[in-house]
């Protein structure tokens, strides 16, 4: 029987190892996962962060759009008080002086930031402007003959006596300012091109309206100035995101305000000119504009604000945020927010390439560490994404319980800040209604479980005075009453307890562990006092403190309801109670 040598002399010289069979199909299997998670982590990072920059956009977009309310807002009130409607116009202002001076000292006021300055021109070429620079202390600018120049003169008190301080070099005619021209052109309130102003340089934006002689013959224009210095401040200190950037420009273009670039040019002689977004020298700036600029002609343009993302020259990717700001004055500006994808993806790009390194140079000791780093990420992930679910449905306490540096930390701690917010009260710091009412109710269930710590209480407070100080002093001061309020209840209360902003004027304080209905009535006797205490931040000069006061209304639990609705309800009706009391009181002179 003959056989081939050559056969198993083959076999030999390629020996198959077991260990190489078992561990090169695990390696690999070990490579692919790896290329696996960094896929799907690449994917979802992406999903995740593309969404919350979305968010990003439209929150940043929407704080310019508050920033301009609030610099626009008051200026028609301010108008009206100046000059009231259907308030004849003086044939010379020299004959009805001080009502003018009055109501402009008034009408300046109202919003003495940032409706500051008010002034009046009329046919003769004459003007009358008040600037307050204080709460007490203003300057007049006046002139009553066309050729004159304006004298400048100060005074403090709406009455106080005028002293003489300069007259302008250059000659200032009303009839030729825009404000002016465009007060005469249209019947009610409208707001002019942003101009660079006669005297400061800077941008304005004008209020103005045309009054009437007691003919009813067009006389003069009243108009209130809105420095836009603040707001291109406020744009510039916005941080979108390392490259990021956002701007205001109106219909012609004409930058606003923004954080890339000025929003004037300076001229060869030494002058400035209004810069158009088109011909700004930042790249990401001009590219963001043609963009909107297309978008705005489309028929879907309505539907403000919108997010859309777009390649500039260079094939970055570019995403844009952008709003319509419009008044029934006129007013018709735009915002724009844009950021490239490489701000907020590299940490993402960055995390998948160093995974797939690893495992490529360092199999062997991704599989030990590699699998054990994967449940260590999969593990904060699904704590995440629990927090998110049950955020969701509404527990906006719940822990994420992630303590990493990396960008999933980040992620965490950004979760924990948006849960920060959705439990706390913007203007005051507070807890809100929606976090109030969570912890009490986690709060009964623990005294239904442990009967031995079961007493708790509701304190529902209802501020007296609150409506007479903004009608007073304005909403601005009602919102720094609020906040002193919140802070008094605040530092008023036990460590235990807790103290939330419930709507406008009403806070709610959770009383935990109470001994009995007397220390709950001690408590709130303390806080009736701390609340009539007056209120530091409006003191007027000189005068007595001004003060609100409460009506408070107590429920325990379990005697007054074993709910939080019945709770809140019984302290609600307490504290209507207390109040009507109060107000019975007052009148019978008891």
């Amino acid at each position: 029987m003959s056989t081939d040598p050559a056969i198993p002399a083959a076999r030999a010289s390629h020996p198959l190892s077991l260990k190489l069979v078992l561990i090169v199909p695990y390696v690999i299997l070990v490579i692919a996962l790896a290329v696996a998670v960094g896929t799907l982590s690449y994917s979802a990072g992406s999903r995740a962060v593309y969404t919350v920059s979305e968010h990003l956009l439209l929150e940043t977009v929407g704080r310019i759009a508050q920033a301009v309310d609030r610099h626009i807002i008051g200026s028609g009130a301010v108008l009206e008080s100046a000059f009231p409607d259907g308030m004849p116009a003086p044939t010379a202002i020299e004959s009805e002086f001080h009502d003018l001076r009055t109501r402009f000292w008034i009408a300046t006021s109202l919003h003495i930031d940032p409706n500051n300055y008010v002034y009046y021109g009329n046919e003769a070429g004459q003007g009358l402007g008040l600037y307050r620079h204080s709460l007490q202390d203003a300057e007049l600018r006046m002139k009553l003959k066309s050729d004159e120049h304006r004298a400048i003169y100060r005074f403090s008190g709406i009455d106080g006596p005028l002293q003489f301080e300069r007259r302008e070099t250059k000659l200032f005619d009303p009839r030729t300012r825009p404000w002016y021209q465009d007060g005469k052109r249209v019947t009610g309130h409208t707001w002019t091109s942003v101009y660079i102003d006669f005297g400061t340089r800077e941008l304005v934006a004008t209020r103005a309206r045309r009054v009437l002689a007691a003919s009813g013959a067009f006389e003069g224009v009243v108009a209130t100035d809105v420095s836009l210095r603040a707001l291109n401040d406020f744009v510039g200190r916005l941080e979108v995101s390392p490259n990021g950037i956002a701007f205001i420009i109106e219909q012609d273009g004409n930058l606003i305000a923004s954080s890339a670039s000025p929003n004037m040019a300076s001229l060869p002689d030494g002058g400035s000119a209004r810069l158009k977004a088109a011909d700004s020298d930042h790249t990401l700036l001009r590219a963001a504009y043609r963009l909107v600029q297309d978008r705005l002609g489309a028929p879907e343009a309505t539907a403000l604000p919108r997010v859309m993302t777009f390649s500039d020259e260079a094939g970055q990717e570019i995403h844009v945020a952008f709003d319509r700001i419009r008044d029934t004055a006129g007013i018709d500006w735009i915002t724009v927010v844009a950021m490239p994808t490489s701000d907020f993806m590299a940490g993402v790009t960055e995390n998948v390439t160093r995974t797939v390194m690893l495992a490529a140079v360092a199999v062997a000791l991704a599989i030990v560490i590699g699998l054990r780093i994967l449940g260590w990420v999969a593990g904060d992930l699904r704590r995440i994404s629990e927090a998110v679910r049950r955020v969701g449905a509404g527990d906006f306490d719940v822990p994420v319980g992630v303590d990493r540096s990396d960008e999933i930390g980040q992620l965490a701690r950004s979760f924990e800040a948006m849960q920060t917010q959705l439990r706390t009260d913007k203007l005051t710091g507070l807890a809100n209604r929606e976090a109030f009412l969570q912890q009490l109710n986690k709060r009964i269930d623990l005294a239904r479980k442990d009967r031995r710590n079961a007493r708790l209480a509701v304190l529902f407070i209802d501020l007296n005075r609150f409506k007479a100080i903004n009608d007073t002093y304005g909403h601005d001061a009602g919102d720094l009453a609020l906040q002193e309020v919140a802070e008094r209840l605040r530092i008023n209360v036990r460590g235990g307890d807790l103290v939330a902003r419930y709507a406008g004027d009403e806070f709610v304080i959770l009383l935990d562990q109470v001994a009995s209905r007397e220390a709950v009535v001690h408590i709130r006797r303390q806080i009736e006092e701390v609340l009539c205490q007056p209120l530091q931040v409006i003191t007027p000069e000189g005068q007595e403190g001004v003060g609100t006061g409460g009506a408070i209304g107590q429920a325990i639990f379990p005697e007054d309801g074993d709910n939080a609705n019945d709770l809140l309800k019984a302290a609600d009706r307490a504290m209507y109670e207390h109040k009507f009391a109060g107000r019975k009181s007052s009148l019978t002179g008891s």
